[in-house]
């Protein structure tokens, strides 16, 4: 089998964080578009979440000195979610941006925590008091106005706040996907003290416990499981803080597994690179914590799959980023921030995980 980390070098990191930086996914104004389609030449709309994202990526980056833009590329991504994309009155990040005239439509709990993350690997960054103070007012937002009985909604209506009505789809409905999210709560914890942080992130970790095993397949279409199998692989990085605990341990051992068989069995016919990246990221994270064992062969194969994702071309809008996905064997023409960032990080944790003194931290997880 091939050994892909033969084949990670600062030139894959390099090539994706210009990507990144240059091709324009990163607009003007700081903001992130949700991808760009190489089919119509066209971003899609900014959104605050892949925003949110990006700053952690970028801190990834800055750590590794990749790049001399990415400082200044973070502040401006920074600056436009605490100075543009804040709802100050309100204390939340709607859905999307597009302008400060258009109405903004819904707030996501899944998103306002990935912001939260961000706006603290930004603070880390580069302090600036803004936005430590932002990531606390969003924190102590998303624990109070998402709060239902025993679990936290997952879409807010605006601008009175109010549930939004459950739909079918994953993502507007409440689940142990949200664990990741509710990581922005214990980092708060241990920076604030503050109680209202810590019971919400045990509040939110006991609900994802005892609801993970009945999230997955969850629908009788196995491409809608694939998107199912991303928003599950969330709930395994949310655990990486306590495997420390046997039932959490349990759990991720066990949900390693389930996602795999999933993934083996319909990735012939659609597969999201997001989620080699993912399962990869979650077995060399809890490998390094001492908390499983490494199975080198299986992170071996989603390396060396997850690789395959990478754009070569002579278009600066694609080279370098990573498809969202394949149908059949063919590349989808979506370029995509998110799967590029999750599986840049994925392969250099994979390419370093055997360096003596190898270490990482869940906190810089993307």
């Amino acid at each position: 089998m091939l050994d892909t980390r033969l084949h990670i070098t600062n030139g894959l990191l390099e090539s994706a964080s210009v990507w990144i930086l240059e091709s324009g996914i990163l607009e003007p104004n700081g903001g992130v578009a949700r991808y760009y389609r190489s089919d119509t030449r066209q971003n899609a709309r900014v959104s605050t979440e892949i925003t949110g994202y990006t700053l952690s990526a970028l801190r990834f980056l800055h750590q590794r000195g990749v790049n001399q833009k990415v400082l200044d590329a973070l502040n401006r991504a920074a600056l436009f979610l605490t100075g543009t994309a804040w709802d100050r009155e309100r204390a939340i990040f709607p859905f999307e941006w597009e302008d400060k005239d258009a109405a903004p439509r819904s707030a996501y709990f899944f998103d306002c925590g990935i912001i939260t993350r961000g706006l603290l690997a930004a603070w880390r960054t580069s302090p600036n008091q803004d936005y430590l103070d932002v990531a606390v007012a969003c924190g102590r937002a998303m624990a109070i106005d998402f709060r239902g009985n025993e679990l936290f909604h997952p879409i807010l209506s605006l601008p009175d706040k109010s549930p939004r009505p459950q739909e079918p789809r994953w993502s507007a409905r409440p689940g142990c996907y949200q664990l990741k999210a509710a990581l922005a709560w214990l980092q708060l914890h241990e920076l604030t003290g503050e109680e209202i942080f810590r019971d919400a992130w045990e509040e939110s970790l006991d609900w994802s416990l005892a609801s993970h095993e009945t999230f997955l397949p969850g629908d009788p279409d196995h491409l809608r499981v694939m998107d199912r199998l991303h928003a599950y692989c969330y709930f395994l990085e949310g655990l990486l803080p306590v495997l420390d605990r046997q039932p959490c341990v349990k759990a991720f051992s066990e949900g390693l597994d389930r996602v795999s068989h999933f993934l083996r069995q319909i990735s012939p016919h659609f597969v999201r690179s997001d989620v080699y990246a993912q399962l990869l990221r979650a077995r060399v994270y809890a490998a390094a914590a001492h908390a499983i064992p490494l199975d080198p062969v299986a992170a071996g194969q989603e390396a060396n799959a997850a690789s395959t994702f990478q754009i070569e071309s002579a278009d600066p809008r694609v080279h370098g980023a990573f498809s969202f996905g394949s149908k059949d064997g063919s590349l989808m023409p979506f370029a995509n921030p998110v799967s590029t960032m999750f599986c840049m990080e994925a392969l250099t944790l994979w390419a370093g995980c055997q360096t003596p003194g190898f270490q990482t931290d869940w906190r810089d997880l993307i």
